[in-house]
């Protein structure tokens, strides 16, 4: 949130790689002005030290939220952007600010849309954690938000690949371009693939405290990497049942659910 202290951080730096940014949905119903602070205005301050330091490269993250509930499927990136929570719509003003500085002063700016994320040392309110977490503690009824919408999960390590490979070809500078795997699952069917794994005899119930308002929920989330793949040589090498054993080994070490 400081454009001065960001500044003097990114001197020297040939590449910039923007993740910063209030993340939580739930929390964004409460305090949309912190998400105002930093995900649009810091994302302003990256974007103009990046100008002003004559940067070669600024990878912008962005999300799939930004997309809202698929209109169509697989989601490209021409889908409309429908702002379904205060946080999307911080994320979509960011993405445009982005955008204009491109535009308008030529910085050399790509926008990164990663699906969702998961894998070793994600936050615990996200939901493949939280389903985890929760087994791990012995509990036998696990409880959840909606059970039907759908995800495309991308592993950590091939959306650090992504990253990279964006970043290596001049071909992505100025387009926003999605890391997808072209794969669905549903939220009840990814805790019923986990339960097995820690505690078989789990059940599963629906927390209201967990729900979305319900024109906020984002149904379905199914990406289109057809972009990516074009521009560079990424493909996803970890399959959902590899990334999910590589997860849980991680979270079983009590020394990282700790930390």
């Amino acid at each position: 949130r400081d454009p001065n202290g960001v500044k003097e951080a990114m001197k020297g730096c040939d590449i910039i790689f923007h993740l910063a940014a209030l993340i939580g949905i739930p929390f964004s119903y409460h305090s949309p002005d912190s998400y105002v602070d930093t995900n649009i205005k810091g994302t302003l301050n990256v974007i103009q030290a990046a100008k002003e330091l004559a940067c070669e490269r600024v990878l912008v993250t962005s999300t799939s939220e930004v997309y809202g509930t698929a209109q169509f499927t697989p989601i490209t990136e021409d889908h409309p952007r429908q702002p379904q929570s205060p946080y999307s719509a911080t994320k979509i003003a960011a993405d445009s600010m982005a955008e204009s500085f491109y535009r308008s002063f030529g910085t050399p700016i790509t926008i990164v849309r990663p699906f969702n994320t998961y894998g070793p040392r994600q936050s615990a309110r996200a939901v493949i954690p939280t389903i985890i977490t929760q087994l791990l503690d012995g509990i036998d009824t696990l409880k959840l938000g909606a059970l039907t919408p759908t995800r495309d999960l991308v592993y950590v390590k091939d959306t650090v690949e992504g990253f990279i490979e964006i970043a290596k070809s001049d071909a992505t500078i100025g387009e926003d371009i999605n890391i997808a795997t072209q794969q669905e699952i549903s939220i009840g069917d990814l805790a019923q693939k986990i339960i097995p794994l820690i505690n078989p005899n789990a059940t599963i119930k629906t927390d209201d405290i967990r729900l979305r308002p319900e024109k906020s929920e984002v149904n379905q989330l199914l990406g289109s990497a057809e972009k990516l793949n074009a521009l560079t040589r990424w493909a996803p090498e970890t399959l959902l049942d590899q990334g999910l054993s590589e997860t849980i080994d991680w979270f079983k070490d009590s020394k990282n659910r700790v930390s």
